[in-house]
């Protein structure tokens, strides 16, 4: 995997967990360009990397990111950004393919704008307590264009949500415990040890399961609880016949971790 270089995003494969980080430290990892393309084809390595069954997405240096930076990338997202081949939307807005592994998300410093929403976007959200977040798009003269509009008030209920897109206002981390956005607020020298090991945990347990069980909450948002719950006897019949199923029931008996392998 590569290394940490500046303005791009490092990778790194620790047993079964991908770490992806974000590193354009000098400009607090605002996206340009080139870090956003290396974004999408880091999420597409993961996606395709059969060593690995879980991720955390973090920021190098201090910050998570300061969000979009705007001089690098107005005209280009004014004609609409498209994915570098190989790459996935790393927003889940319909831009193309997208993750089906879990991923895990750990926001330190700014996380501003799209930093808010790929934690929407994600799966799990953990942050340090001195966490800072603004969804500030609109004293741009923009919208939230990653997803907030949707998923925040998922999340947090409508007047929350409401609250903080409306005035852009900055909001901390206790704020975006409450809302749910996050689901733990640690110490900044916890925060990466903390994601990996629940990364860990996740990686951990039976592959086909967790996927069928991120598709089918996933589907559930996006198509209706109706529409999931007309795909449950599909994802049963076939999670049932799988290696990791008989994998699962053998360790049940034999008292011991389960070792799955995906099929």
């Amino acid at each position: 995997m590569s290394p940490p270089c500046p303005g791009h995003v490092s990778r790194e494969l620790r047993g079964a967990v991908m770490l992806i980080g974000l590193d354009r430290n000098a400009k607090r990892n605002a996206f340009d360009l080139p870090l956003l393309e290396q974004l999408s084809l880091a999420f597409g390595e993961y996606e395709r990397e059969p060593q690995a069954r879980a991720a955390v997405l973090f920021g190098h240096g201090e910050h998570f990111t300061a969000g979009v930076d705007l001089e690098a990338v107005s005209s280009t997202f004014a004609q609409g950004w498209q994915l570098p081949a190989g790459g996935l939307d790393p927003w889940r807005v319909g831009l193309g393919p997208t993750l089906t592994k879990p991923l895990i998300v750990a926001a330190q410093g700014y996380c501003l704008t799209v930093g808010i929403e790929l934690m929407l976007a994600a799966d799990i959200n953990l942050c340090a307590s001195n966490t800072r977040f603004a969804q500030m798009e609109v004293q741009r003269g923009l919208l939230p264009f990653g997803g907030a509009t949707v998923r925040l008030q998922q999340v947090a209920g409508w007047g929350n949500a409401m609250r903080w897109l409306l005035t852009g206002d900055e909001f901390d981390a206790h704020e975006a415990l409450r809302l749910g956005l996050v689901q733990e607020v640690m110490a900044s020298e916890d925060l990466l040890p903390n994601a990996v090991h629940l990364a860990e945990r996740i990686a951990a347990q039976a592959p086909l399961g967790v996927q069928a069980s991120l598709a089918s909450a996933r589907q559930a948002v996006q198509e209706g609880q109706a529409a999931a719950m007309a795909a449950l006897p599909g994802h049963t019949q076939r999670l049932f016949a799988s290696d990791d199923a008989r994998e699962g029931l053998a360790a049940f008996k034999e008292r011991r971790p389960g070792r799955f392998s995906g099929t």
